[in-house]
């Protein structure tokens, strides 16, 4: 089977709403390290590889909301596609305390590769997309409830942004209008970093946009991405009346 760096669901969808999911999958394409960055399986299901069930939540939205979704198809491992391409943490090679064995060796060269296989394709693919008229785009993550050494985070849910605010600040209402949610703002990361595929795709362009952060023990099941794709719909759709735009 060919191998293809990326998933579009729903192309001819006509909504305003453009879905993406960066982190989408753990796959190791068979051209880079045979398929396999050494890691154990464990390291490989965890969330240093992909968002954990941030790939299904994204494609019940796109039904649910009549919306194109995008998704990246290799690991944040092989090449981080939320990340500039001068970014130091574009090819990880220790991640939350693993250490990646396939990308010990990587040098400059194999870094080129990567990008021109897996990175730059899905960019470009989201750049033809990105470009409908009005589109409001929402990019579809997830976190793990605590790192290794650190504290819990308390958050379900994070909504990161940039300095335009007009369709995040109405979903942030919205959402700590829930009254059993805990919300974070630019948590558990910021939404300010250069490069990124916001700032590539939404900012230089002034389209509206919000990054959405699920923790993953609530998603990693059907039920829980159900659950949280038919809780989200409304809420973009009602965030997105209030803002106006």
């Amino acid at each position: 089977m060919t191998y293809t760096p990326f998933f579009i669901h729903g192309e001819d969808r006509r909504s305003r709403w453009l879905i993406t999911c960066d982190h989408a999958t753990n796959t190791v394409p068979p051209e880079i390290c045979g398929g396999d960055l050494g890691l154990a399986r464990e390291d490989m299901e965890r969330h240093i590889a992909y968002d954990v069930g941030a790939y299904e939540v994204s494609r019940l939205l796109g039904e649910m909301l009549a919306a194109p979704v995008i998704a990246a198809n290799f690991s944040r491992l092989v090449i981080d596609p939320n990340r500039g391409e001068d970014d130091p943490t574009l090819l990880m090679k220790l991640y939350d305390g693993s250490i990646i064995p396939g990308n010990r060796h990587a040098d400059a060269a194999e870094r080129e590769r990567r990008l021109n296989m897996c990175y730059r394709p899905y960019h470009d693919a989201l750049a033809r997309l990105a470009a409908r008229p009005g589109v409001v785009l929402v990019s579809m993550h997830s976190f793990t409830r605590q790192l290794r050494g650190r504290a819990p985070r308390p958050w379900q849910i994070g909504v990161l942004h940039t300095a335009d605010q007009r369709f995040s600040d109405p979903l942030i209402a919205r959402l700590r209008g829930e009254a059993d949610l805990c919300v974070g703002v630019n948590q558990p990361y910021t939404g300010v970093l250069p490069g990124d595929a916001i700032d590539t795709h939404c900012t230089a362009f002034g389209r509206p946009n919000a990054l959405i952060e699920l923790r993953n023990d609530l998603i990693g099941d059907p039920a829980g991405q159900h659950a949280w794709a038919e809780r989200l719909a409304p809420l973009l759709q009602d965030a997105l009346a209030d803002s106006g735009l």
